[in-house]
């Protein structure tokens, strides 16, 4: 599999567009009228306001601090990049409060604190305290993250959590429960060496023996070597608590014999004699950012039996806090912890450790584009496991209230986890199987608009992340120029430029087209105008002879052009059953509407071949079909004439023997509100619609449409499904990320 290339460019247009950062605030309550506001603010906010200042627990119940983490940062330590100071870590923040949100569904304010002495930063958290339900610390160096988090953790009543230490020690606990199960040894019995004596290191040594691990079975080691008893050089007061009773010096004589190395140090810390000298089924957890202590393959080069983790996403086993902290605070806030314990961090790891255990759902396998099973290669699980949500809170929320830091403990247990069910947004899980399917398939992609600096930079990004092989259709100097133009020079070399000049196949191209169109009104001068002239043509035809595996095109002209050109190239009509489907994605649903692109006043078997095409790509996206003729009328009520072939179109359907449900003809309220379709009992629909098939072109395009621009819907399409090639047809205002992701469609050959 091609690895992801991210360039300069792409991470900083990512940043800026398409406004710039990450995340914006929006309300959660009307906001429209006079009363709404009197209710917001002045007068009736009095009322909450007098409440909480009488009984502080009913801030919980009232304002959003029972869902509000922040993540604060000095910028002393950012990721691997060092001190960069408060500004400069304002990226990294707010993409670990972005993390809140898409993984655990908690809300996140990152703020950077502008001072680099303990005591000015400690005084500043504990002020924000009534705002929070907890705090997040990130990227602050040691030794101060030691004095600071602690203190916090003494002032404050709502959980204070510094994750370079908790959260890599977590993940990295829940890992080794299952390497010592899978070597069968037992954490009381191993010899464990930790290279790296900052946070992470020490939060890592300090966990595993709450966990079970023997103080002087435990060596820790930093730049100096071995901390024994009795050094003094270089020494405080949080490595002194684990100084080891040992002769050890180096970290060489310390890994000789040992079980279990854990590496938060330095790339290539660990050589392959140390790996040969350690015990027979070694444990190796290589988290050194980004580079690892030793990578897998050196390590298995000298010996099979070791096990072996890293932070790296690209080798198994990834250690990655994000398997921690969402789910550590959504338990805590839950029970409007005080604090989260070892206790609560001990629940977190071992749940996590017996999720691996268990057998791995299909979507996840999809995702990965492999079978996972609990063994060697998989003792953590992947990130986007969707069971995380409902399994590691409820670990957590338990260990919670079992140790008294609950403040509400949770009754229902079985309603806590159904609630935690619908939290996710399962669109998002949609979306990244395209992705990791696309990446599988490692189709190549012909991107027909070469002239258009979106599509060139959508191309340059489908390449570097992996998905397959870009075709550019256009002039060479033209693509360096546009390209050069965005900033992009160093990309021109990657992509490969096809055109009637350089082509071998136009002779080939001509007498395929003239074959089929030379009963069409067009001579031979006119299939190599076409052939040689028309990109649409020419990308076509290149899609017809296997000399690409999908075709995007449709960014610069309006999609009838596009269509009418397709068409004479492939059986593309709707008479031939094309049929165009949008996919809008809004508030955490999909729905599929059709026909958006091909059928201009579709009678009532044109609308069942819409819906039989809309289930297809329904499938191809994971959803299991559910289909709603939509109208102005419920039922046959008010009757229409022109609402009466999408009363018929049901009974084609049920003719002949489709394998989904559908029902119709409804309005658009009845077909998605569950509430409202409980005034139907007789219909055959058992849940809301998530297809919608409308009566005429103009409908769709009016509601797609509508939906983006008033509600700002996602809007995905017209996905072209019903021919024999994988072709996605894009709209003239398609962002860069929309061409993408109709080429994702195109790879997956959605439709």
């Amino acid at each position: 599999m091609t690895k992801q290339k991210i360039s300069r460019e792409d991470a900083l247009a990512f940043h800026l567009e398409p406004t710039p950062g990450k995340w914006e605030v929006t309300a959660t309550v009307p906001m429209t009228t006079q009363r709404d506001l009197s209710l917001a603010y002045s007068p009736g906010v009095a009322v909450p306001c007098e409440d909480i200042a009488a009984n502080p627990e009913l801030a919980y119940d009232y304002t959003n601090k029972g869902n509000l983490v922040a993540v604060i940062s000095n910028g002393t330590a950012v990721l691997g990049l060092g001190n960069l100071g408060a500004l400069g870590s304002k990226p990294v923040m707010e993409g670990k409060a972005v993390l809140f949100k898409r993984f655990a569904d908690v809300n996140s304010i990152d703020i950077e604190l502008d001072t680099e002495d303990p005591n000015e930063f400690i005084n500043a958290v504990r002020l924000m305290g009534p705002t929070f339900g907890g705090i997040n610390l990130e990227d602050i160096k040691a030794p101060e993250c030691f004095i600071i988090e602690q203190t916090l953790k003494e002032q404050m009543d709502i959980p204070v959590f510094h994750d370079d230490q908790h959260g890599t020690a977590v993940i990295c606990a829940a890992g080794l429960l299952n390497a010592l199960q899978i070597s069968g040894k037992q954490i009381g019995d191993v010899k464990i060496v930790v290279n790296g004596a900052g946070a992470a290191g020490i939060a890592c040594i300090e966990l595993i023996k709450a966990m079970g691990a023997k103080h002087d079975n435990c060596i820790l080691c930093d730049t100096k070597g071995v901390i024994y008893q009795g050094r003094e050089d270089g020494m405080n007061q949080w490595k002194s608590a684990h100084a080891a009773n040992t002769e050890a010096r180096t970290l060489a004589e310390a890994m000789d014999g040992c079980d279990v190395f854990l590496g938060v140090s330095v790339k290539g810390a660990v050589t392959q004699e140390m790996v040969a000298s350690m015990g027979k089924n070694a444990v190796i957890f290589a988290m050194a950012n980004p580079d690892p202590e030793i990578t897998p393959e050196e390590a298995h080069a000298v010996r099979e039996d070791v096990i072996v983790a890293t932070g790296r996403s690209d080798y198994p086993n990834q250690v990655n806090n994000v398997l921690g902290f969402p789910y550590l605070f959504r338990g805590a806030l839950d029970i409007h912890a005080r604090a989260i314990n070892d206790e609560m961090k001990i629940a977190c790891a071992e749940a996590l450790a017996k999720l691996a255990r268990e057998d791995v759902p299909d979507e996840v396998a999809m995702a990965y584009g492999k079978k996972l099973s609990f063994g060697r290669d998989y003792i953590i699980p992947t990130p986007f496991d969707p069971r995380l949500i409902y399994v590691i809170p409820p670990a957590v929320a338990r260990a919670g209230m079992d140790t008294g830091v609950a403040r509400r403990p949770i009754i229902d247990m079985d309603a806590y986890e159904a609630s935690l069910k619908s939290r996710m947004d399962p669109t998002a899980s949609i979306l990244r199987g395209l992705n990791a399917r696309a990446r599988q398939n490692q189709a190549t992609m012909i991107f027909a608009e070469g002239d258009d600096p979106r599509v060139l930079r959508a191309a340059v990004q489908y390449q570097r992340s992996g998905m397959g092989k870009a075709l550019i259709v256009g002039r060479e100097e033209d693509v360096r120029t546009k390209l050069t133009a965005e900033g992009m020079a160093d990309a021109v070399e990657e992509l490969e430029i096809v055109n009637a000049a350089n082509t071998p196949h136009l002779a080939e191209y001509k007498a395929f087209l003239y074959k089929r169109l030379q009963r069409q009104g067009f001579d031979r001068h006119d299939v190599h105008r076409l052939a040689a002239r028309d990109r649409h043509v020419f990308a076509a035809l290149m899609l017809a002879h296997g000399h690409g595996d999908g075709l995007i095109t449709g960014a610069t002209r309006k999609s009838a052009h596009v269509m009418q050109r397709i068409n004479m190239v492939f059986d593309a009509s709707a008479e031939a059953g094309a049929v165009g489907v949008t996919a809008l994605l809004h508030k955490g649903r999909i729905v599929l509407i059709g026909d958006t692109l091909v059928h201009e006043w579709p009678d009532e078997q044109d609308l069942a071949t819409i819906a039989e095409r809309s289930a297809d790509v329904a499938r191809h996206l994971g959803l299991e079909p559910r289909v709603a003729f939509v109208s102005f009328s419920t039922f046959g009520y008010p009757r229409s004439e022109r609402a009466e072939k999408m009363h018929k179109a049901p009974e084609v359907l049920e003719a002949r023997g489709v394998d989904f449900e559908f029902e119709g003809e409804m309005t658009v309220d009845v077909a998605l509100n569950a509430q409202a379709q409980k005034s139907y009992p007789f219909s055959r629909l058992t849940g809301p619609a998530n297809i919608l098939v409308v009566p005429a072109r103009h409908s769709a395009s009016i509601s797609t449409k509508l939906m983006q621009e008033m509600a700002g819907a996602t809007v995905i399409g017209p996905i072209l499904a019903g021919i024999d090639e994988s072709i996605q047809i894009c709209s003239t205002v398609s962002t860069v990320n929309d061409i993408l992701n109709m080429a994702v469609l195109a790879a997956c050959k959605v439709g």
